[in-house]
């Protein structure tokens, strides 16, 4: 039977895992839901959903520099246990999401850190896009909220398709962890600096 998007969309709200994981679960379970859940279950990967609510207090702040130092990156990953801080899974997960940032940079971490005016702009961007294209009015909105989804993937870090497999988003690749791990694990923060580049950050301190 054909798997609907929505149908991805409910299994991975409630499990955490993958879109591909899902898909592939409730192909496995011939669409039924609960059958998808123990699927995922088994496989370890709907575990992280179960440990999204866990404090991450421990973890590692990973630095790394690019392009013979041209970019430079600063990313704060956290996890719960210094055992799992200090291990080399959890090493590497932060490695690769400090060469996720050099290579991609994004601006936020997760969709709710982007600002409401933002937003606010980007939608008003994507409504005269689609006024000067023509567009009916009746399928605007449909346009501008497809048009600010691509902007959200492409500036949340969390959305971004993973360097090395874009059948997977970086948040996808975290829950993989988590399930392998046991442990809840969160990217609390980053900074990147690129040679010659002047920030809205440091427009502010210079205005001090």
């Amino acid at each position: 039977m054909a798997i609907t998007m929505e149908q991805i969309k409910e299994l991975r709200a409630a499990t955490g895992a993958g879109i591909m994981d899902c898909k592939n679960a409730l192909i496995e379970a011939n669409g039924d839901f609960d059958k998808a859940v123990e699927v995922l279950r088994k496989k370890g990967l709907a575990k992280a959903a179960k440990r999204a609510n866990r404090e991450a207090s421990e973890g590692t702040i990973e630095l790394y520099a690019h392009g013979g130092g041209r970019v430079g990156v600063m990313v704060e990953v956290n996890c719960e246990t210094d055992f799992v801080a200090r291990s080399e899974a959890f090493r590497h997960l932060a490695h690769e999401i400090a060469l996720q940032i050099a290579a991609m940079s994004p601006r936020y971490v997760a969709e709710e850190d982007i600002p409401e005016d933002v937003l606010a702009h980007e939608r008003e961007i994507a409504r005269e896009q689609a006024l000067r294209e023509g567009k009916p009015e009746k399928i605007i909105d449909r346009i501008i909220e497809g048009r600010l989804k691509k902007f959200k993937d492409e500036v949340c870090l969390l959305n971004q398709a993973y360097i090395r497999d874009d059948k997977i988003t970086v948040r996808d690749l975290i829950n993989q962890q988590v399930a392998a791990l046991g442990e809840n694990i969160v990217v609390r923060r980053f900074v990147r600096w690129e040679l010659g580049e002047f920030s809205a950050q440091d427009a502010e301190a210079a205005a001090e």
